[in-house]
């Protein structure tokens, strides 16, 4: 799913391609509101957290949400493109560029949006990726939400609060606050709150000009815990774990030793019983073998059952470490220096479909935005 950061650079992209141009077609066959006409001029490419909005002289504005399969492509004239027509949403043509959108959700367009009456974008709040965002706002939403017992993990995903957080910063950002996916917001202090909104702030603010993303350096991947589920925590070893919740099922990922702040007693006791096969499983992460999965089960469940104030050893971490040691001391680089970057696929040949419904686009960072 694109997140605040990717819209940002996507709306960068098609601002340096398509403003100042006339159009020489427009085409949407299932566009909900009037069309732009030919000739007339793109002024403005914006973003607002995870909305895309392109403005016309003529008046008229196109905005898209591209929710889990939406994609912004541009081409050259004559190029071959990377998906089939038949997902096209949108196709802007100028003389020089091609603008397509593809299987986004929401297209619409309106004369002379204004956005705080737009039926959804109306409630949005500040828009993280923005320099001049509004964080004191975020902040007081945050303190307002309600129900209050709603998980800390399901509140980040409300662009009501704030715009830009998806599920791959939702789980980092609790990560770099040792905060559990399923503390109640209710919980927070307000030291807590402001933290947690400057994180947000800060993780997607560093990613908004780089390839790839990263939140931690030093860590293959990037990631600290998001999509590592059966994988050593970075920091102490420990499995990282994941669950799918929420109303959306969106996947929450962990360190239960670095996170076990704000986790409501009933979550930890399900820890305890809980099968990580089945997240191991769906997520492709870990050993399916069932020696493999009763061990993780196992750990997991030693570590549960340590007393806070520090790890106990014992055979099974004297193992563990035997089999896969952590990491040399590396600091604290989420709090030093860190290397960037953007949405990637995770493989599959060109014209496959990956998981997610996209097609592997890395070969060509202008195709895919």
């Amino acid at each position: 799913m694109p997140e605040g950061d990717t819209i940002y650079r996507t709306a960068a992209a098609l601002r340096m391609a398509l403003v100042g141009r006339p159009i020489s077609c427009f085409d949407a066959a299932r566009l909900t509101g009037p069309k732009p006409g030919i000739g007339r001029v793109i002024e403005r490419v914006d973003s607002h957290g995870k909305h895309l909005v392109i403005h016309f002289d003529d008046g008229i504005i196109l905005h898209t949400h591209m929710k889990m399969t939406g994609s912004w492509h541009l081409y050259r004239h004559g190029e071959r493109w990377r998906k089939n027509a038949h997902q096209a949403r949108v196709i802007i043509e100028t003389d020089v560029w091609v603008a397509v959108c593809f299987n986004a959700p929401i297209v619409e367009t309106y004369h002379q949006l204004d956005r705080h009456r737009h039926p959804g974008m109306g409630k949005l709040g500040p828009d993280l990726c923005d320099e001049n965002a509004d964080l004191p706002t975020a902040i007081r939403l945050l303190a307002a939400y309600e129900p209050s017992t709603t998980p800390l993990a399901e509140v980040l995903l409300d662009q009501r609060i704030a715009c830009g957080v998806g599920n791959v910063y939702k789980s980092e950002v609790l990560f770099v606050c040792g905060l559990n996916p399923f503390t109640p917001v209710g919980i927070l202090p307000p030291s807590e709150r402001v933290n947690i909104i400057e994180a947000c702030a800060r993780l997607l603010r560093a990613n908004l000009h780089n390839p790839e993303r990263i939140t931690v350096s030093d860590v293959p991947g990037g990631l600290a815990v998001y999509g590592r589920v059966g994988k050593p925590c970075f920091r102490c070893g420990t499995t990282i774990v994941a669950k799918r919740h929420g109303e959306h099922n969106r996947t929450s990922y962990w360190c239960p030793t670095c996170q076990s702040r704000g986790a409501p007693e009933s979550h930890e006791a399900e820890e305890h019983d809980r099968d990580w096969s089945s997240v191991a499983r769906e997520e492709g992460a870990a050993d399916p073998h069932p020696a493999a999965v009763r061990y993780m089960r196992d750990a997991a469940k030693a570590r549960a059952a340590t007393p806070s104030g520090g790890l106990r050893r014992n055979r099974l971490q004297v193992l563990e470490e035997e089999l896969e040691p952590p990491p040399a001391d590396l600091g604290d680089p989420l709090l030093g220096h860190v290397d960037f970057f953007s949405d990637g696929d995770d493989g599959g040949e060109d014209g496959e479909d990956d998981e997610d419904g996209e097609d592997d686009e890395d070969d060509d960072p202008r195709a895919d935005y």
